[in-house]
Formats: structure tokens, sequence, C-alpha cells
């Protein structure tokens, strides 16, 4: 059996490549469980000076595996592993072809993204009558103009990284099929500085973060325990499955 989650090392650097083909890189236990392992990894190996996360040439993840009742979240790692890590090893995303769903709240849980042209990045919980579950309520606001983020998370489109580019979210473009080889030249002026501050200033950002979040996860968590006993979910989660467009439920909000 294939492994679900390929790691490399380059020089200083460790890459973690998802591997799952066949669903899109969609994340399920077994998948959730590697990451937090690596990253578990990495924080304790002072070898590792940055992580650079990819889901290969031709996409980055489709988010939670809809085969699974809940986004698979892990103790230390929260949401896939990591979401929610505590952590002093800068992260880089390396995203070709989509991000979609948690994919992007993946994508918005590492500290710089570099993405290939022409990569869609969008949020279409609602076009499955569920909601974004792993942050993107409000990271997307965050790291994104709020009217723009809006746009994505209540029309479930897309935007291209040439767009998220100008916008602030992705630091560099990259040609199709180079993000990883792009990435690995950000990781590397990184792995260049200082060690002790590169650490300190992760550790810093990743705090700051986190008491901003404090109040905000519990909204998330509200939605999400709503949105689950809708009848919207139901029906849209088996268009997903059955390749249909969703008949919704009239007269009623769940």
């Amino acid at each position: 059996m294939a492994e679900v989650l390929i790691t490399e090392r380059v020089d200083d650097v460790l890459v973690l490549t998802m591997n799952r083909p066949d669903r899109r890189n969609a994340v399920d236990r077994v998948l959730a469980d590697a990451l937090d392992a690596a990253f578990a990894a990495a924080e304790a190996d002072l070898g590792v000076r940055v992580v650079v996360l990819t889901g290969g040439t031709e996409f980055f993840s489709a988010g939670t595996d809809l085969s699974q009742e809940s986004s698979p979240s892990t103790p230390d790692g929260g949401p896939y592993g990591f979401v929610r890590r505590s952590r002093t090893v800068p992260l880089v995303a390396a995203v070709e072809g989509f991000a979609l769903g948690g994919g992007l709240e993946m994508v918005l849980a590492c500290d710089l993204v570099v993405a290939a042209e022409g990569t869609r990045l969008g949020l279409p919980e609602v076009k499955r009558g569920v909601v974004a579950v792993c942050g993107a309520l409000f990271r997307a606001p965050d790291r994104l103009p709020p009217a723009v983020a809006t746009e994505m998370l209540l029309t479930g489109e897309p935007i291209l990284a040439e767009r998220a580019h100008a916008l602030g979210l992705v630091n560099r473009l990259a040609p199709p099929g180079h993000a990883l080889a792009v990435a690995l030249e950000l990781a590397g002026e990184i792995a260049a500085n200082s060690p002790a501050a590169v650490r300190t200033t992760v550790g810093a950002i990743i705090d700051a973060r986190t008491a901003a979040e404090d109040d905000l996860w519990p909204l998330t968590e509200r939605a999400v325990d709503e949105v689950s006993v809708s009848k919207d979910r139901v029906e849209g989660v088996a268009a997903f499955f059955e390749k249909r467009a969703p008949q919704w439920p009239t007269g009623t909000r769940g």
C-alpha cells in the first residue's frame, strides 16, 4: 500500500507530500495522523529549519474526505493534524491545481504560500450544504479582503492564484508544475537565517494568532452544530457523491 504522506529531506527542509491521488488528497483519519506525526517530528528535530507542504503537481487537496463523518482532528494539531498546532518551524504551502474547502483551510494554516499560475483556491462548502469547519470563517477574511472572503464563502466560487497573489494571500507565483521548486527557493532563503531567531519569530506569530482566535473557534463549532442537523447537509453530500445538482429542501432554513 502506498504511503499517504511522503516525507523527504532536502538539505534543512522537510518536504511533506500528501499522496492520496485517487481521493484528490482528501484528508481521512490516516492522513491526518500521518501529518500530526510528521509535524511533531519536525518540531523535535532542530535540523529541520523549514517544512514545505505540497500535494504534488496535479492538486493540493480537496479537503475533508466526505466519506468521513467529520474533519479528522488530533489532540496536538487540531483539524488535519496541524491546522491548530503550536509550532516554531516555518511552514510553506506549495500549491498546484487546486486547494478547495479544507484544502484551502490547510493553506490558510501555513505561514507562507507559493502557488502555481492558474491554481484555483476556493471554499465550496455552501454548495454541499455544509460550512467551513477548519478556520476559514475567520482566517479567510483575515488573509484576504473581507468582501472577497465573504463572496468566496457565500458563493462557493474559487479565485485564481494570480488574484490571490495580487490580494496578498499568495506570496509567490510559480509556473505550472514548479510550485515546489519555488517553495524550496523560499525555504532556502529562510533557512539561511538564524535558526533561533526564525523559530522564536514563528512561535510568537503562532502564539499571537492563537490568542486572537480563542474566541473565534467556538463560533465555528456553533455553526457546525447548526448545519449538522440540517436537511441541506444530507442533500448536499448526497448530491456530491451522486455527481448531480442538489435539490435543496424548500420552506425551511434547515
